[in-house]
Protein backbone atom coordinates (compact mmCIF):
# COMPACT_ATOMS: atom_id res chain seq x y z
CA UNK A 1 0.00 0.00 0.00
CA UNK A 2 1.25 3.83 -1.10
CA UNK A 3 0.40 6.80 0.83
CA UNK A 4 0.92 10.25 -0.75
CA UNK A 5 1.68 13.42 1.15
CA UNK A 6 -2.23 14.28 0.14
CA UNK A 7 -3.73 11.36 2.40
CA UNK A 8 -4.79 9.19 -0.84
CA UNK A 9 -4.54 5.32 -1.12
CA UNK A 10 -3.07 3.08 -3.74
CA UNK A 11 -3.49 -0.22 -2.97
CA UNK A 12 -2.11 -3.09 -4.82
CA UNK A 13 -3.51 -6.29 -4.79
CA UNK A 14 -1.61 -9.45 -7.03
CA UNK A 15 -3.62 -12.52 -5.29
CA UNK A 16 -6.56 -11.96 -3.43
CA UNK A 17 -9.46 -10.88 -5.88
CA UNK A 18 -11.77 -7.84 -3.80
CA UNK A 19 -15.10 -8.40 -3.91
CA UNK A 20 -17.52 -5.29 -5.05
CA UNK A 21 -18.11 -4.19 -1.70
CA UNK A 22 -14.52 -4.56 -0.50
CA UNK A 23 -13.63 -2.59 -3.44
CA UNK A 24 -15.88 0.23 -2.68
CA UNK A 25 -15.38 0.77 0.39
CA UNK A 26 -11.69 1.35 -0.81
CA UNK A 27 -12.47 3.41 -3.21
CA UNK A 28 -15.21 5.20 -0.93
CA UNK A 29 -18.06 5.21 -3.42
CA UNK A 30 -18.88 3.94 -6.76
CA UNK A 31 -15.97 2.06 -8.98
CA UNK A 32 -15.11 2.55 -11.98
CA UNK A 33 -12.07 0.11 -13.46
CA UNK A 34 -9.53 1.68 -16.07
CA UNK A 35 -7.87 -1.00 -17.83
CA UNK A 36 -3.81 0.03 -17.31
CA UNK A 37 -0.74 -1.66 -18.24
CA UNK A 38 0.22 -4.54 -16.26
CA UNK A 39 -3.19 -4.62 -14.47
CA UNK A 40 -6.69 -2.67 -13.77
CA UNK A 41 -7.17 0.07 -11.66
CA UNK A 42 -10.05 0.58 -9.36
CA UNK A 43 -11.26 4.14 -8.50
CA UNK A 44 -14.10 6.16 -7.65
CA UNK A 45 -16.28 6.84 -10.51
CA UNK A 46 -17.86 10.27 -8.72
CA UNK A 47 -14.21 11.42 -7.23
CA UNK A 48 -14.02 14.41 -9.07
CA UNK A 49 -17.62 15.44 -8.44
CA UNK A 50 -17.41 15.03 -5.37
CA UNK A 51 -13.60 17.06 -4.67
CA UNK A 52 -11.23 14.28 -3.90
CA UNK A 53 -7.26 15.38 -3.81
CA UNK A 54 -5.27 14.00 -6.69
CA UNK A 55 -3.69 10.74 -6.32
CA UNK A 56 0.04 11.14 -7.66
CA UNK A 57 0.70 7.12 -7.24
CA UNK A 58 -2.42 6.25 -9.06
CA UNK A 59 -2.03 9.22 -11.84
CA UNK A 60 1.13 7.41 -12.52
CA UNK A 61 0.01 3.85 -13.48
CA UNK A 62 -2.86 4.83 -15.26
CA UNK A 63 -1.03 7.52 -17.57
CA UNK A 64 -4.44 10.07 -16.57
CA UNK A 65 -5.11 12.34 -13.34
CA UNK A 66 -6.86 9.91 -11.07
CA UNK A 67 -8.50 11.84 -7.78
CA UNK A 68 -9.05 9.99 -4.30
CA UNK A 69 -7.84 5.91 -3.18
CA UNK A 70 -7.38 3.49 -6.13
CA UNK A 71 -7.12 -0.31 -5.75
CA UNK A 72 -4.49 -1.71 -8.63
CA UNK A 73 -5.39 -5.49 -9.30
CA UNK A 74 -2.52 -7.68 -10.96
CA UNK A 75 -2.36 -11.40 -11.68
CA UNK A 76 -4.73 -13.26 -9.77
CA UNK A 77 -6.72 -10.33 -8.38
CA UNK A 78 -8.07 -8.99 -11.26
CA UNK A 79 -11.35 -8.83 -11.98
CA UNK A 80 -13.24 -10.97 -15.37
Amino acid sequence: MRTNSMSCVTEILENDQPTLEAAQKAVGGYVEMLQVSGGQLLVNEEGRLKGLSHNPTASEIAGQSIVGNALFLKGSAKWD
